[in-house]
């Protein structure tokens, strides 16, 4: 009778450990992201890594078979089975929840980026308007240096493959400031779910069960390498949104050719602008007349594409993830994703290798 109940209480005893965790993130960043992690993820991406498809892709697909297979199986039975069925349910949220957070998950719970590299959370309005400016002069030139013409929006010239092996180099870039920040054994893949993910909202995810970072190959092109270095950030451990958004703005930033540094600089930049949206809309006007027409180009190019997509499925897996983020550790949710701001105009300010 007791061995019924075990993955009842395995997953109370998780749940429980997870929340005595998180008062020691310490622990966590030392044996678990910077020694267990290293090693697992390491193992994962040199095997997984030269497979032309993904694996995690077809790993959800297996799960979500299985899983409606099941239910239709049990639809007849399930008043006669309640309670056995309700703890084979059970028993998969404990296994699923145990193996997650092996692999990845525990990442939720390390120590904060702003205290690992010593950065401020909070800035003034005066701070936020110079630093957008700077960013506005810095967009502005690299559009006009790659276009020649202010008013023509940048297209990319590389395929979606030759962006993930140039990836690696805005890594290596990186890695001479900030060690912790290095990485190896490529594994990105175009997501075989794309269309879904567009519908969802969202433009890539890591699969913490295979660590693939997966990329939705539909996204306008100049966000492709931004998005591909924020999911190689997740792969390094990172599992917070808004620091990853910021490795990955540095990351692409600090490449060296100039179509990762505008997808890099005019991510940014929108963030800035959308905070602005917030904070003055009089200010966001006189900010976005000295926008070079062609970066607004860019802008509306990336708003046409997802209006396209726009459903109740997105908003119902933005409620969905919105619950997940504030389940681990990320108490802002989907808001969370702009608080990336803080630590890069706290970082320029002290290192100026943002180059503005």
């Amino acid at each position: 009778m007791k061995s019924k109940y075990f993955y009842l209480i395995f997953l109370i005893l998780q749940i429980l450990f997870l929340k005595l965790l998180s008062f020691y993130p310490e622990w966590v960043e030392k044996y678990y992201s910077n020694s267990f992690y290293v090693i697992s993820s390491k193992i994962l991406r040199t095997n997984l890594g030269n497979l032309s498809i993904s694996l995690g892709d077809c790993l959800y697909g297996g799960i979500l078979f299985f899983i409606f297979g099941w239910f239709w199986q049990q639809r007849k039975t399930w008043k006669t089975h309640k309670k056995q069925n309700l703890l084979a349910i059970v028993r998969f949220l404990s296994i699923f929840y145990f193996v997650f957070h092996v692999l990845w998950g525990f990442n939720y719970y390390r120590e904060p980026l702003f205290e690992k590299m010593q950065l401020q959370r909070d800035y003034t309005n005066s701070e936020l308007l110079l630093f957008t400016q700077k960013l506005i002069t810095k967009t502005n030139a690299i559009q006009h240096q790659i276009t020649h013409n202010d008013s023509i929006k940048v297209s990319f010239p590389y395929s979606q493959e030759r962006v993930f092996q140039m990836s690696l180099e805005g890594y290596k870039q990186l890695a001479k400031t900030h060690p912790f920040f290095t990485y190896n054994h490529l594994s990105i893949k175009k997501s075989l779910i794309s269309l879904p993910l567009t519908y969802m909202g969202f433009s890539g995810y890591l699969n913490p069960f295979t660590n693939e970072a997966q990329v939705n190959d539909l996204i306008p092109m100049y966000q492709f390498p931004i998005v591909t270095v924020h999911e190689m950030a997740h792969q390094i451990g990172y599992a917070s949104e808004s620091e990853c958004n910021f490795i990955g703005v540095l990351a692409a930033t600090q490449h060296p050719n100039l179509y990762f540094q505008y997808s890099g600089y005019s991510f940014a930049l929108r963030y800035c602008l959308g905070n602005w949206q917030m904070r003055d809309k009089k200010t966001l006007e006189s900010l976005l007349k000295t926008i070079h027409p062609g970066v607004l180009q860019n802008y509306q190019e990336s708003e046409n594409f997802w209006k396209k997509y726009e459903s109740p499925i997105e908003t119902a897996f933005h409620v969905f993830y919105d619950q997940f983020l504030k389940a681990n550790q990320q108490t802002e949710g989907m808001n969370s994703y702009s608080k990336f701001l803080n630590l890069l105009l706290d970082y320029e300010n002290k290192t100026h290798l943002l180059r503005l």
